[in-house]
């Protein structure tokens, strides 16, 4: 019903900024909430940030705050989350994920992307 796809991931240095982006396509118009959660190797999926599609409200999680930016592009239906001061926890792969439903569970979404790999060097 929505696909959901990454792009902008890569290689950075500590340090660094990097900004990633997911086109959302389908039907966009019954999506409530977009986000992102990224999952680095051994660990569970991890909320990183997430925006109201209806009055583009945002939270964030407390490791990302102040680092971290999520905007969407309307007219594009796209989501972005720049990313800057990087650090080497956060080193993950990032998915884009839409959901319609209004749950609890921050990670909990209907339709999720493919992933991208954000790697963070010292």
């Amino acid at each position: 019903q929505v696909q959901l796809v990454e792009s902008g991931g890569g290689l950075v240095q500590a340090g660094d900024s990097l900004s990633i982006s997911c086109a959302a396509s389908g039907r966009t118009y019954i999506i409530n909430r977009m986000g992102w959660i990224r999952q680095a190797p051994g660990k569970e999926r991890e909320f990183v940030a997430a925006l109201n599609w209806i009055d583009s409200v945002t939270s964030y999680a407390d490791s990302v705050k102040g680092r971290f930016t999520i905007s969407r592009d309307n007219t594009k239906s796209t989501l972005y989350l720049q990313m800057n001061s990087l650090r080497l926890e956060d080193t993950a792969v990032y998915y884009c994920a839409a959901r319609r439903g209004w749950y609890s569970d921050p990670v909990k979404y209907d339709w999720w992307g493919q992933g991208i790999q954000v790697t963070v060097s010292s």
